[in-house]
């Protein structure tokens, strides 16, 4: 009788996949709100970028969850690999201030800022329930590697350069603000 209760069930994979899915998912918003909100309430400009660095691995394991595994390392590399490495050149080299500095946080304009965010959040809420209200995701075994890098190099190469060297120049620019000759 025990046996019978611990037998595993026949189903689909999208359903056999969908209850850890779901856990994993539910974990990793959590963890990705925390870190969301300790971003935007830190004091100190480090902390804050070590925190968006675990928000950042938050949307990378999301696209774990979805199999989407170029999406995800790609995450890896450029967003937590490049971004947040420029990010703490950027601190550095500019001499922020790395302690606490009280002047970063702004309490008169928490409420505005709070109101704004649950407005962003109900609008963007019901943009997504009218889109997408009923339809479920489909996990596929599909490999769509080819198709998302045809899609990146071939109809998106342009903006794609233009980012980099954007990120270049912003580089470049922290180079020249520190500079004290």
């Amino acid at each position: 009788m025990i046996a019978s209760l611990f037998a595993a069930q026949a189903c689909a994979p999208s359903e056999c996949f969908a209850v850890p899915a779901n856990i994993a998912f539910g974990i990793c918003a959590l963890l990705m709100i925390g870190a969301a909100i300790k971003v935007v309430t830190e004091t100190n400009i480090v902390h804050a970028a070590l925190y968006l660095v675990v928000v950042l691995a938050g949307v990378g394991v999301n696209y774990l969850i979805l199999q989407a595994e170029f999406l995800a390392v790609t995450q890896f590399l450029v967003y937590i690999g490049a971004i947040i490495v420029l990010f703490l050149f950027g601190i550095m080299l500019t001499r922020a201030p790395m302690g606490r500095s009280d002047d970063l946080d702004n309490a008169k304009l928490r409420p505005a800022g709070i109101g704004a965010a649950v407005m962003l959040l109900v609008v963007l809420g019901g943009a997504l329930l009218s889109s997408f209200g009923e339809t479920h995701l489909v996990f596929s075994t599909a490999n769509s590697t080819t198709a998302l890098s045809d899609a990146v190099f071939n109809q998106y190469l342009i903006p794609f350069e233009v980012v980099s060297v954007m990120l270049l120049a912003a580089l470049i620019g922290a180079i020249v603000l520190a500079r004290r000759d």
